[in-house]
């Protein structure tokens, strides 16, 4: 038996605990987002060993076996969505300013690979000198309905219309509504008012809030609740995280996928405490201390 599970039922006996979360293996059944399933989602792809957000970094973590690849959403001066963190071209490409500044044209000229050799080089490789940066079109019809999709809405307000294009391109390879498979595609965002949007043009995308740690540490009882009313979970800083506020996000019926979580320490730590997933740059050692937890 689980410690936790062990842990739990003391608790129970003395009636501590009204709620209690129960993980399951890494070969959890079920749907995507069903509680009893603990999910690995690969952050930016496979970004601890190929340069994030790039197509070979999404084929890297599906090779792993992630639940879900991980695409951040920026726009471009001509309203094309691109795959990328950073509102600025800097860090990740050898280009310069801002992504709104630049056409879609542009910023497909510019290198997306080199920087990491430069950052990394015990892990750099030549092919990935020269990677381009995706367009989420690119992403979608790499991968078609043999992926599942975890996409943010970055900095929305700097980009209006993201939401509708969006759900464009999710329908035009009919991963949002009526052929859509339940749960392969998940909206994060830290902005609330863009998840109320994405729901209102497709109720049945299910939502996730995004938090800092900061934001969690003030969170309450009654700020969960609101939480629940239009998202199925939430997405905080792991490093907010605690046994105790664990169970009582678990016990408003929220999924939990902290970010960014690459420690096997930390994995088994929140696991047992109780989240259903993490978001990691490591899938594949995610997915080894799964296995393992029993």
């Amino acid at each position: 038996m689980r410690k936790h599970k062990l842990f739990a039922l003391v608790l129970l006996s003395f009636g501590l605990l009204s709620f209690i979360v129960t993980p399951v293996s890494a070969a959890g059944k079920g749907n995507l987002l069903s509680p009893d399933r603990i999910l690995t989602i690969a952050h930016r792809g496979a970004s601890g060993y190929v340069p994030e957000h790039t197509i070979l970094s999404y084929e890297t973590a599906q090779k792993m076996k992630a639940d879900y690849i991980e695409l951040d959403l920026q726009m471009t001066k001509d309203g094309k969505l691109i795959v990328m963190h950073d509102e600025k071209l800097d860090r990740t490409t050898n280009g310069h300013g801002w992504v709104k500044d630049h056409t879609l044209a542009e910023i497909q000229k510019l290198d997306a690979g080199s920087w990491f050799n430069k950052a990394y080089p015990e892990k750099a490789k030549p092919q990935y000198a020269g990677l381009r940066v995706p367009t989420l079109d690119d992403v979608l019809k790499r991968f078609g309905r043999h992926a599942n999709y975890y996409i943010e809405t970055k900095a929305p307000e700097t980009y209006p219309g993201m939401e509708e294009k969006l759900i464009a391109s999710l329908k035009k390879y009919k991963l949002a509504g009526k052929h859509a498979k339940p749960g392969q595609v998940i909206i994060q965002s830290f902005s609330k008012d863009s998840l109320l949007k994405i729901k209102k043009l497709d109720p049945k995308l299910p939502a996730v809030q995004l938090l800092e740690a900061e934001q969690l540490t003030s969170m309450t009882d009654a700020d969960l609740t609101d939480i629940k009313t239009y998202a199925v979970g939430i997405g905080p800083d792991y490093k907010a995280l605690n046994a105790q506020n664990v169970r009582n996000i678990r016990s408003h019926g929220l999924l939990l996928h902290p970010y960014t979580v690459n420690s096997e320490a930390d994995m088994r730590r929140l696991l047992n405490w109780g989240v259903t997933g993490v978001f990691t740059n490591y899938a594949d050692i995610f997915q080894k201390v799964k296995k393992e937890y029993k």
